[in-house]
């Protein structure tokens, strides 16, 4: 028996920028967010210009036009960051 096997990519409904926090509200209901700073132009980004994203291509992608930056939800969901975590200070 053949059985093909269909992916489907979860897109966004909605995003917004907290304390340089990205949020994405997703089509399965799910709330993410990422630091803008695991992005190399995000992290150099003004919080005044983080604010400025858009969804573009239905969902699919995050769009900054000041900056010129595009990222895919599919590869925030996937965790292909550009930039390392910053390391935890321990006490």
């Amino acid at each position: 028996m053949n059985s093909i096997a269909m992916t489907t990519e979860t897109l966004a409904t909605r995003v917004w920028v907290e304390k340089r926090i990205v949020f994405l509200e997703l089509t399965d209901g799910r709330i993410i967010g990422f630091p803008a700073d695991r992005f190399r132009i995000l992290s150099q980004a003004s919080d005044a210009a983080l604010q400025k994203v858009e969804l573009r291509l239905s969902g699919y992608a995050l769009r900054w036009e000041e900056l010129d930056e595009d990222l895919t939800v599919q590869g925030v969901l996937e965790g292909r960051f550009q930039l390392p975590l910053p390391a935890l200070k321990v006490a």
